[in-house]
């Protein structure tokens, strides 16, 4: 994305970061994924202990155990996915050999690997011949049931809780406070002759119920967020107030003439340091500039702006010009002149090309000339309703900073319920920075998708 910002005559600086012409619909933040444990390391082992399969999703210890360090330990091929709100893998018991001495549990990269896990610092260990939970040193507490030959156990992180937690056939065995805020490794152990087990890192269904726990956790936070105290109606206040922002003003007066006889007004607006007033400035005109854009008609636009709001594009060269003309081009594109496309572009767009900071957006948008089917290209995207609206926010944002009232025109490219979204944001991202940078980051889509699934 560009990130270009452009002084007008209202002091406003327009970020091309809200309003490019490269932004995808469903984009996020955050969606490198990450690499997930597939199979156990046979590299970084105890290998002198224990016997790994050919698909290195089985082990077995071999050896008869003399000493407490004879341990037949293996990590998964990488730690566990920290920017998800929960990982789990599995393991099911084949053969419990003499001593049912079998561990599940997590521990770090460097952990020693003749070690049961939870012997050492960093590292948990859920162990079968004792039912213990033992978490970083050689004392156990107090668990859960021993888990023998025929047994699945699972082990897991909860990142929102910052808790380990281990399952048994399927039912939940407890939580663990996870005291270390590094990558931790699915680990596994072996310690008396025969034991056998085999892991499942999802490559089959898990026998605990993952996807319902996960539910339960969002619940959980959803929950708690709907325990906080709100004034009376605020929901209907910050609604009403995007509407007007925006120019929705059919929508605006529909929910006006639907809530009147039911609902008393707060003044969310003033509480957020701006008027009703201020927040409707021009309404009728941005109203109409928007139904304008999102029809297409780009040209009557222009005409509109020129005759209402000459200063906001009296500079050809402005970044609100230069999105317009951008959205002309798409427009013949659109309707399938594409020699009109390409005029257009040789006499509004060309221009552009020598703002270093604009040649990608420009590219991006000229490229649509480029394939045979236009929509069905790469960059089809542009020629959806979403793209007019985008061009329409900018046009929009710009036309309130005009307004002599407003107290400060660098907040008008953004409604309360945007600051809002912002905020939730940050604060999601700071409290996943304290988990050392694990958990999920807050994305609305998902957000919205979990509540229209429940």
């Amino acid at each position: 994305m560009v990130s270009n910002q452009e002084e007008t005559k209202g002091n406003f600086n327009i970020e091309l970061s809200m309003f490019g012409l490269n932004r995808k619909d469903g984009d996020e933040i955050d969606t490198v994924e990450e690499e997930v444990p597939k199979h156990l390391n046979t590299i970084n082992s105890s290998g002198g202990f224990l016997v790994v399969s050919s698909d290195k999703l089985s082990v077995q210890y071999t050896n008869v155990s003399l000493h407490g360090h004879d341990v037949g330990v293996i990590q998964g091929n990488c730690p566990a996915p920290s920017k998800i709100l929960v990982y789990y893998f599995e393991i099911y018991v084949k053969n419990s050999g003499t001593k049912g001495q079998i561990a599940i549990g997590f521990s770090s990269e460097n952990f020693k690997m003749r070690r049961q896990p939870g012997w050492e610092a960093n590292s948990f260990g859920y162990h079968g011949d004792d039912g213990l939970l033992y978490r970083g040193h050689g004392k156990g507490e107090s668990f859960g049931p021993t888990f023998t030959a025929g047994d699945t156990v699972g082990g897991g992180i909860n990142y929102a809780s910052q808790e380990l937690f281990f399952t048994k056939n399927g039912e939940l065995i407890g939580t663990v406070y996870k005291d270390v805020k590094g990558p931790l490794y699915p680990t596994i152990a072996v310690h008396s002759q025969n034991e056998e087990v085999n892991v499942n890192f999802g490559q089959k269904p898990y026998v605990f119920d993952l996807k319902a726990f996960t539910l339960e956790e969002r619940l959980k936070q959803q929950m708690t967020i709907e325990r906080i105290s709100l004034p009376h109606n605020v929901s209907h206040g910050i609604i009403r107030s995007y509407l007007i922002h925006y120019g929705y003003q059919e929508t605006l007066n529909s929910l006006d003439l639907s809530s009147r006889s039911t609902l008393s007004p707060v003044p969310v607006a003033q509480e957020n340091g701006s008027t009703e007033q201020e927040d409707g400035y021009a309404l009728g005109h941005r109203r109409t500039l928007r139904q304008l854009i999102r029809s297409g008609d780009i040209d009557a636009a222009f005409e509109k702006l020129r005759e209402w709001y000459p200063q906001i594009v009296e500079d050809e060269n402005s970044t609100i010009c230069f999105l317009l003309h951008c959205q002309k081009f798409i427009e013949l594109v659109q309707v399938g002149d594409l020699e009109g496309a390409v005029k257009f572009a040789r006499a509004e767009l060309a221009k552009f090309f020598e703002n270093a900071s604009l040649v990608v957006i420009l590219k991006t948008c000229v490229a649509l000339i480029a394939y045979e089917e236009p929509l069905k290209s790469p960059v089809g995207y542009l020629l959806g309703m979403s793209q007019r609206e985008v061009v329409a926010d900018a046009v929009n944002a710009m036309i309130l900073t005009t307004n002599p009232e407003a107290k400060d025109a660098h907040s008008c490219p953004r409604s309360h319920l945007e600051k809002l979204l912002r905020q939730l944001s940050a604060c999601c991202l700071e409290r996943r920075h304290l988990n050392g940078g694990q958990g999920e980051a807050f994305h609305l889509q998902r957000v919205l998708e979990n509540v229209k699934g429940g």
